[in-house]
């Protein structure tokens, strides 16, 4: 049962995704030009850098592909859960959904699946596109990558779901969604590593899980780490998701509650 409604929330995010066929090419075209753009400034640089890319393989391009590739998936877990709260609210069947037999943390998750898979397909696009630029993943720890990137969805889908908690109950305003966008790629080593910052402010790089979710994906596709030596990482990421997994489920339904008791489900 749950798998046919998973069938039918992603046939629905598909036929959404494609009845917009100029978006979806304009999104591969920005895709690659941003690519394209940080492989040149990457040349550029040189080695200017090599003392902080040492522990990374010393490549720029190749450091910030994986970042911008993985860092994909934060932005989709803040921005899905809460869009798709806000665009049942905007349609009217919100309500409808949340009173059905199905499990509210079973809707809200469904709900996001499309566009999982599609942030998934545009990080092999960003991975196939670095390989024919240059990229060297021949070392890759394949299964040590996708233990992080299992736990990465986890880790920023908690995160998404307390952003749409935010959603449903203030319908503006997120706090979180404003805040781990604006600090993320800054402090997360998305674009350069965070051993560049002074001590005082890698201190604010070690409490975002983006940090360790794109630390420990470079480290296992691009020096193909075992997973002995991928365990700070995975481990602080377990960490994360066990923490930030349950809360985020209890204050949604907290939220459900409240504006149920509200009337406010219909409401944006």
């Amino acid at each position: 049962m749950l798998f046919e409604k998973a069938f039918w929330f992603i046939k629905r995010g598909y036929l959404l995704q494609m009845s917009y066929k100029f978006d979806f090419l304009l999104r591969l075209f920005f895709m690659l030009f941003n690519i394209l753009t940080y492989y040149f400034i990457a040349k550029m640089m040189g080695d200017a850098a090599a003392q902080y890319l040492e522990p990374y393989g010393g490549d720029y391009f190749s450091f910030v592909l994986i970042g911008m590739a993985f860092s994909g998936y934060l932005m989709i877990s803040l921005r899905s859960f809460s869009e798709s709260v806000r665009d049942e609210q905007m349609m009217g069947t919100l309500e409808a959904m949340l009173v059905t037999p199905t499990r509210t943390s079973s809707i809200i998750a469904l709900s996001s699946l499309w566009s999982f898979i599609f942030a998934s397909f545009r990080v092999l696009i960003y991975l196939l596109v670095g390989v024919i630029l240059g990229v060297d993943m021949s070392r890759a720890n394949i299964g040590g990558a996708l233990l992080i990137l299992i736990l990465t969805i986890i880790c920023f889908s908690s995160i998404g779901i307390l952003s749409a908690s935010f959603i449903m109950v203030f319908k503006k305003g997120d706090p979180i969604n404003m805040l781990l966008m604006g600090t993320s790629e800054l402090f997360g080593g998305v674009l350069f590593p965070i051993e560049v910052f002074p001590d005082w402010l890698q201190s604010i790089s070690h409490i975002l899980p983006i940090t360790y979710s794109v630390n420990g994906m470079r480290h296992a596709l691009l020096q193909g780490y075992s997973l002995a030596e991928l365990a700070p990482d995975i481990l602080t990421l377990v960490l994360f998701s066990l923490a930030l997994l349950p809360l985020s489920l209890f204050i949604f339904d907290r939220a459900v509650m409240k504006v149920k008791a509200e009337g406010g489900l219909v409401q944006y």
